[in-house]
């Protein structure tokens, strides 16, 4: 028999884990969150589009993280490449679309903190500390078997454990993978100039290289690089490196210094070929993971738990089950064409900065033009990429019921 049963149990106590199961609990739903102790030294940074934290906001936690987050007001797109044709300097203005700002970017280890203070403060969630060892399935219940020999029942699993995912494994949901010649350094830095909450994206031939606002004058930077140069980068002192990385970026932000340590991640994607298999579903990495272009991964995953958070919130309301068929399937049906067409579009902006072929060098450039003089196309291109509307799930709407109105 198993020692506890729960309406949900989450696996992984990642971001995208603990938000999972506060937004489960946030529709009534009773919730185990099972993993490790949440990283607390992570110096990366995760930037929440404006639909991210209208989700956050309607979940009941946003404003016990605001104070964490800076602003991204204005989106600043350079051509840093140097081809025979090459696009005009572009920027993106929250302020068209009538927002405050187009994003919200975080430290990871402030987002862990945070999360995990609302986790121990949330009465319909139990953290259970440890690794789950197999997940198995009848007609009414799945059954989690964690290291220590502890066991759980579920009506539903959510898989957020990540590109390995042991729940994806149990399911027996296989994945498309792929590669890129490419690597990407990731570090904070500060800078003598103000960055205005300003994101500046340089394109280059061997990839983005992206300088996202922190606290003050202090910016994030991800810079995606052939895998040797990215390691040699990684390797040169910090004063060298930052005169390196200075001269990249044009001195846009005046005289670096680096802040924190490096980090070097090989790019590759994944695509789950199903999102749902015995009373399991699949969030987050363990769903679909690309290289960070665009602040898509995990504004993508907060989609995801959007919308298993809401369809089983209905189950629950309606005395019905939230693991079982319809619910299952209606997750799958909502969220296919948003993974494909994010995945789809996250790729072919990479492999577009790649290639050195003069029509799709020109086609980049026609569009950046036309994005950067004509308002209605540039708002388009704003909206859908910053503040979508297209597939959005009801919990990311702005007259979505928040925690304290669950219909």
């Amino acid at each position: 028999m198993p020692s506890e049963t729960f309406e949900c149990v989450v696996v992984g106590t990642g971001p995208a884990g603990m938000i999972a199961a506060l937004a489960l609990a946030s529709r009534g739903v009773r919730t185990a969150l099972v993993g490790p102790a949440p990283n607390m030294n992570d110096s990366r940074t995760t930037a929440l589009m404006a639909a991210s934290k209208d989700f956050l906001e309607n979940i009941g936690i946003w404003a016990a993280l605001e104070a964490d987050f800076t602003a991204l007001e204005k989106m600043r797109l350079i051509d840093g490449t140097t081809r025979l044709i090459r696009a005009r300097e572009t920027t993106f203005d929250a302020h068209e679309l009538k927002l405050p700002a187009f994003g919200y970017n975080i430290l990871n280890k402030n987002l862990n903190r945070g999360l995990e203070k609302l986790i121990g403060e949330n009465c319909d969630v139990t953290f259970i500390e440890g690794s789950v060892t197999s997940v198995r399935s009848s007609p009414t219940e799945a059954t989690l078997t964690l290291a220590g020999g502890q066991t759980l029942a579920a009506k539903l699993v959510v898989g957020a454990d990540g590109r390995k995912s042991l729940v994806r494994e149990a399911a027996g949901i296989d994945v498309d993978t792929w590669a890129y010649k490419q690597s990407a350094l990731v570090m904070n830095l500060s800078h003598d100039l103000p960055h205005y909450n300003v994101s500046t994206e340089f394109h280059r031939e061997t990839g983005p290289f992206t300088l996202v606002p922190l606290p003050g004058r202090e910016s994030a930077l991800v810079c995606v690089e052939a895998p040797d140069v990215a390691e040699r980068l990684s390797r040169l002192d910090d004063e060298a490196l930052a005169r390196e990385l200075e001269d990249i970026a044009h001195s846009v932000l005046g005289k670096f210094k680096v802040i924190s340590e490096r980090q070097v991640y090989p790019m590759s994607g994944l695509k789950a070929k199903r999102l749902s298999g015995n009373r399991s579903v699949l969030v987050g990495e363990a769903a679909h993971a690309f290289p960070p272009i665009g602040a898509q991964g995990l504004n993508l995953s907060l989609r995801d738990i959007a919308v298993i958070a809401d369809l089983a919130g209905k189950a629950k309301a309606h005395h019905q089950d939230p693991g079982g068929d319809d619910v299952l399937a209606s997750y799958e049906r909502q969220r296919w064409s948003d993974i494909n067409s994010r995945t789809n579009a996250v790729d072919l902006l990479n492999r577009s900065l790649l290639t050195s072929a003069l029509p799709i060098q020109v086609l980049r450039s026609i569009g950046l033009y036309t994005a950067s003089t004509l308002g209605p196309v540039r708002r388009l291109l704003m909206r859908e990429g910053i503040a979508p509307t297209f597939l959005l799930p009801r919990l990311m709407r702005r007259t979505a019921p928040t925690a304290n109105s669950r219909a």
